[in-house]
């Protein structure tokens, strides 16, 4: 039996302090706060784990994508699956600002003034879609000039490359410069692949090859010799990522951080123990499921992780 003990605050603690204090209050998610934070390291330092990074494009909406830019910029991650919104995002955020918002905002007004609402952002049409259009376009016209089909991560690592110029604060060219591959399996769900379906209209050559991002993720997991991940959120991203990892018997380490439940069935709020009756996640796997926030649990997740590595 391990004694609960009160939260100590004091004046210029570090992010790994405060979070050993949470351990140390054994409750409630503030506890698994410190456990995932202490798995996320172990995984981390382990030299032969192949380490997975799943989020969806939600987040990178707000500030948070500063975080997980960063983790792909000091290569603490090997692969990154997520999905098409997160192409959107990124990019969108190179070239235009999104802005603070209200969840309570008149979205009939918002409508009518061009406005978009992603929860308490707003994000004005001329900083999504018709920016993305201006910019993608060319590039599009570029790549299919060289070549006609074109894997997922490809795609994504020619477009990151291409962003040196104007922004070193995107999640895509961080993956490029670090040779992080990015795979993205649902593409055309988003504003990305209907660039990619309008240029499609006049080119009815071009192929999006997602057979050859499966066969790489594929070779990844065989190759092996223990696999990790980060899945932040649910739905595709999720699931391909521990679909994948099935086939090896399962990941080794896991941290799910999650707003979803769990008593509808659905695989966003399905919990790592679940993952283990698939054999998506190993029996023995140092594993736990953090309910909350990503944009709140990342930041303080993260920096906790980067004062512990």
């Amino acid at each position: 039996m391990k004694a609960v003990k009160d939260i100590k605050l004091r004046k210029g603690m570090s992010s790994n302090e405060l979070v050993k204090e949470l351990y140390e209050s054994g409750g409630f998610s503030a506890k698994k706060v410190a456990v995932g934070v202490d798995i996320l390291e172990k995984m981390i330092n382990e030299k032969d784990c192949v380490k997975f990074l799943s989020f969806p494009a939600c987040i990178v909406s707000t500030g948070t994508r500063g975080v997980i830019k960063e983790l792909l910029k000091r290569k603490l991650f090997d692969v990154v699956i997520t999905t098409a919104g997160t192409l959107d995002h990124d990019l969108a955020r190179v070239w235009k600002d999104y802005f603070h918002g209200s969840f309570m905002a008149d979205d009939k007004e918002l409508h009518k003034k061009g406005v978009n609402r992603l929860g308490n952002i707003f994000i004005p049409l001329e900083c999504y879609g018709t920016i993305l259009e201006e910019k993608m376009q060319p590039i599009l016209q570029e790549l299919f000039t060289i070549k006609q089909k074109w894997s997922t991560k490809d795609l994504i690592w020619e477009f990151g490359k291409r962003l040196e110029k104007y922004s070193k604060d995107s999640i895509i060219y961080w993956a490029w410069k670090n040779q992080i591959p990015i795979y993205v399996p649902g593409i055309t769900d988003g504003a990305f692949g209907s660039q990619l379906w309008m240029y499609y209209q006049e080119h009815r050559d071009i192929v999006i090859d997602l057979f050859q991002d499966e066969q790489e993720i594929s070779d990844i997991v065989f190759d092996a010799k223990k696999t990790g991940a980060f899945i932040v959120g649910g739905g595709i991203s999720k699931h391909h990522t521990i679909w994948w990892n099935q086939f090896r018997g399962g990941l080794d380490h896991v941290v799910y951080v999650t707003t979803a439940v769990e008593y509808d069935g659905s695989l966003s709020g399905a919990q790592t123990r679940e993952a283990i009756s698939w054999g998506k996640v190993t029996e023995k796997a140092d594993n736990v499921t953090i309910e909350g926030d990503a944009t709140i649990l990342l930041p303080l997740m993260v920096s906790a992780l980067l004062d512990k590595l």
